[in-house]
């Protein structure tokens, strides 16, 4: 196998999850759910090592906090970690996830009763 391909191989997802934790647990959640989430893992190793570098240009802890923030909204991708850390949202407090969204009683809610 030429020198290229064997160098190929010893890229596995463990390596890159292990890498990200050097970060901080955080960044290794949001690579592990990058991976996990495809059929084959190797299709995202070019978006992991994106995610890992942005810690070169923003610090290893603003990229720590932009995946936490991306991991609680659901948006774990290097453009969504990208954007976070941009924008600066990851020194943003994250809003309470407990709120409803409508209220139990109003005037224009016309509950289950009104459709029978």
């Amino acid at each position: 196998m030429p020198k290229s391909h064997r160098e190929h191989a010893e890229w596995t997802p463990q390596r890159l999850i292990r890498w990200a934790e050097q970060t901080g647990p955080n960044t290794a959640g949001v690579i592990a759910y990058i991976l996990e989430r495809r059929i084959h893992p190797q299709h995202g190793f070019r978006a992991c090592l994106g995610i890992l570098r942005l810690s070169k240009q923003h610090g290893e802890a603003r990229l720590e906090a932009a995946c936490q923030r991306a991991l609680a909204l659901g948006a774990c991708s290097y453009k969504s970690l990208e954007s976070i850390l941009r924008q600066g949202l990851e020194r943003l407090p994250l809003a309470q996830q407990n709120l409803p969204l409508l209220p139990d009683e109003h005037t224009n809610l016309r509950g289950p009763g009104y459709y029978h």
